[in-house]
């Protein structure tokens, strides 16, 4: 028999791009239907409407922790069908709830669904590449995961004119079914048969165990955490700054995808640059602009500008985040490089304690929503002081 054809460099980083994207569009899909989706399911409190986006990160670090360890036991391309097919119920579970309650298990069933391709794709990337090479790989594939979300909203958007939110599950059902399809078709087994570990919990025990003993993995995973749980706070009250604080409405998307097209700017630059200065310049420029540009913006709105004006902001947001974007891609990289030996269980662990940082933190800058933008500026300062930190602690 004929051996299939490897896949191509740019088709696998496309590949690669969208099972990560998925998550993006999961989220950033939802965010001008919090509003509509909290008025038909009977939400009292409008910040409680922002837990339909955290329940999804916590199912993201509950799935990491099964698929790495599943991945290296029975192979990266049937752990991620197992992943996509868990998604799917959990959209089905969301397209027919009927109060809050069931909405947010089916979107946490979908977070648990979507760490399926997140944590095989990264552990297929870890495995086909190494150093600032996979730093390269994975600044591209994170720039399109970032940049997602530039048309994720207005996707959202555009479905709420023709239907109701409900559509939008119905959408990333079909999209998952497509991403299905694609990698079963065109993306090889990249763990060898000799290579598998055995599953049990014993092995994601020594997996920790020896992880817990890498200071560069723990340091640069608590970074990767902190940094999230900005992003993740700001996720959770954008929809309430822009439509309801700013009073844009309809136009939310559009200078939401300003905002993301910045993150994803950032990360494809970083993928050039990054050859050239290597990791750990990159990622020390960029935490060290974040808590600067914070800090002098938080005295601005504390002393001169309370509320400042919507471009004022845009501008500090902007700046912000590209630097995030710059954080993204290099963390990840840098707290799996000495994981090359349990790729899978490395980025399980990693991811799901990242994530597991950024839901209460996230969830928590984003329940402070009081009409103002001082408790999402305050968490930018707090958070990238505490990514500082944490990067300069990972060098032995």
């Amino acid at each position: 028999m004929k051996e299939k054809a490897k896949i191509g460099f740019k088709e696998f980083v496309a590949l690669m791009a969208i099972m990560i994207a998925l998550t993006a569009l999961s989220i950033d899909a939802m965010l001008p239907a919090l509003t509509e989706i909290g008025s038909d399911l009977g939400v009292t409190k409008p910040n409680d409407n922002q837990l339909i986006i955290s329940t999804l990160f916590l199912g993201l670090a509950i799935g990491q922790l099964f698929y790495g360890p599943l991945s290296d036991s029975i192979g990266r391309k049937p752990s991620l069908y197992i992943g996509l097919a868990i998604f799917g119920i959990g959209c089905i579970m969301s397209l027919f709830a009927n109060n809050l309650t069931m909405m947010l298990v089916g979107r946490c069933v979908q977070g648990i669904g979507l760490s399926g391709p997140r944590v095989v794709s990264v552990a297929i990337i870890r495995d086909l590449y190494k150093g600032e090479r996979m730093a390269q790989v994975m600044s591209f594939v994170m720039a399109v995961f970032i940049a997602v979300p530039a048309i994720a909203p207005a996707v959202g958007q555009g479905i709420l004119f023709i239907a109701n939110w409900r559509m939008i599950f119905l959408v990333l059902l079909v999209l998952g079914v497509i991403a299905f399809i694609w990698f079963s078709i065109r993306q090889q087994e990249t763990l060898l048969k000799e290579k598998m570990l055995k599953f049990s919990f014993s092995n994601l025990g020594k997996a920790l165990k020896e992880i817990s003993t890498i200071r560069s993995v723990i340091f640069y995973t608590l970074a990767a955490g902190f940094i999230s749980s900005s992003f993740v706070g700001f996720l959770n009250s954008s929809q309430q700054i822009f439509q309801i604080q700013y009073g844009l409405a309809e136009r939310f998307p559009i200078y939401f995808a300003a905002i993301a097209l910045s993150v994803g700017t950032a990360s494809f630059v970083n993928g050039k640059l990054v050859m050239r200065y290597g990791m750990h310049k990159m990622v020390k420029t960029a935490v060290l602009s974040i808590v600067s540009i914070s800090l002098l913006f938080y005295v601005l709105i504390n002393s001169i500008v309370v509320n400042p004006s919507l471009l004022i902001f845009m501008v500090y947001l902007t700046s912000t985040v590209f630097f995030i974007g710059i954080l993204f891609g290099n963390l990840n990289s840098m707290a799996m490089e000495p994981l090359g030996h349990m790729a899978g269980l490395g980025a399980a662990i990693v991811g799901s304690v990242s994530t597991f940082i950024s839901v209460p933190f996230g969830t928590y800058i984003g329940m402070q929503y009081d009409g103002t933008i001082q408790p999402l500026v305050l968490g930018f300062l707090i958070f990238g002081g505490l990514t500082a930190t944490s990067i300069f602690l990972a060098k032995e």
